[in-house]
Formats: C-alpha cells, sequence, structure tokens
C-alpha cells in the first residue's frame, strides 16, 4: 500500500499511521512528532521509530533489533558495524551508548520536493527492514557464534544457488 502526501497540509506520522493500522501491525503514537511501530520479521520483531520534524520537513527512521551488546563485545560489534555500513547505500546501522542495541537509521527530506517525486512510506519501511533482516544474522554470528566480523559478513551475505 503505497502512501504519499502533501507534507505542507499535514504532518506525514498522520499518514504512516494509516499505513501501520492497514498492515495491522501494533503501533503507538506518543507525541504528535512521534510514532513506534512494531513489526515481525523473518528473524525478530523490529521496532521502527518516526520522527517528525515539519522544520524543515525531515523524517527520521530508526528500526532497532533485539541484539543487545555485551560491553565485552563491543569492539567486534563496532568492526562489524563498519564493514555492514561500508555496504549499506541508504541509511547507516549504529550502536546506542545508552542501550547497547544495534540500530538502522535513515533520514529522508520532503521539504522542497513534490509528494510524486518522494519515495513512498511503504517503501521506507521496507528499506529499514531489508536491511535489518540482511545484517541480522551477521551481528549474531558475532555477538554469539564466536565468528569474527569478516566471517560474520562472509557467512550471512552468502547467496545459495538452487533449492535443496
Amino acid at each position: 500500500m503505497a502512501v504519499t502526501v502533501d507534507t505542507k497540509e499535514s504532518n506525514l506520522l498522520d499518514d504512516i499511521e494509516e499505513l501501520v493500522s492497514a498492515n495491522d501491525w501494533p503501533f503507538e503514537r506518543s507525541q504528535p512528532d512521534e510514532l513506534t511501530v512494531w513489526i515481525s520479521g523473518g528473524w525478530c520483531t523490529y521496532q521502527l521509530w518516526f520522527m517528525w520534524r515539519d522544520q524543515p520537513d525531515i523524517l527520521y527512521v530508526s528500526c532497532s533489533f533485539d541484539v543487545k551488546v555485551p560491553k565485552r563485545r563491543r569492539a567486534d560489534a563496532h568492526h562489524l558495524l563498519s564493514l555492514v555500513n561500508e555496504r549499506t547505500w541508504i541509511g547507516h546501522f549504529a550502536l546506542s551508548p545508552t542501550d547497547d542495541l544495534v540500530t538502522f537509521r535513515y533520514a529522508q527530506m520532503f521539504g522542497a520536493r513534490k509528494s510524486a517525486a518522494a519515495p513512498s512510506l511503504d517503501t521506507l519501511i521496507e528499506i529499514s527492514l531489508t536491511e535489518c533482516e540482511r545484517y541480522y544474522p551477521a551481528f549474531q554470528f558475532v555477538l554469539w557464534g564466536g565468528k569474527t566480523p569478516p566471517q560474520a559478513m562472509a557467512a550471512a551475505l552468502l547467496e545459495t544457488q538452487g533449492e535443496a
């Protein structure tokens, strides 16, 4: 369900809330300019957090997954983040210093663009989820599987041929 909007007439989060409701995803609207959504993926349930700023019309999206980085593994996690971010074209991954969670972050300006030229809201959600699904296994391999960051990247990005 693609949603495009004229951001001059409304808070973009109202439109995201409509999209989220149409997909029956649980959500919470804690502030007029913030929205949190929980979406089940192939590996875990992802928490997407949206923040809308109307000056200068920017939508900030973060997508966290349930991978808490132990203090003793922070160096390896940062090494893996650098490898992951080298391959990520849109947005980036970060490690929160306050809660040790891995988060995908992305911001999109809507200001001077016409709504037809702006990416659809479902595309922004899809980008966030796709990136998290792609790299979730790499974080598991490093944090719990004993792999080095390069080994984890190679294993997580292995593309299979044919069917078993």
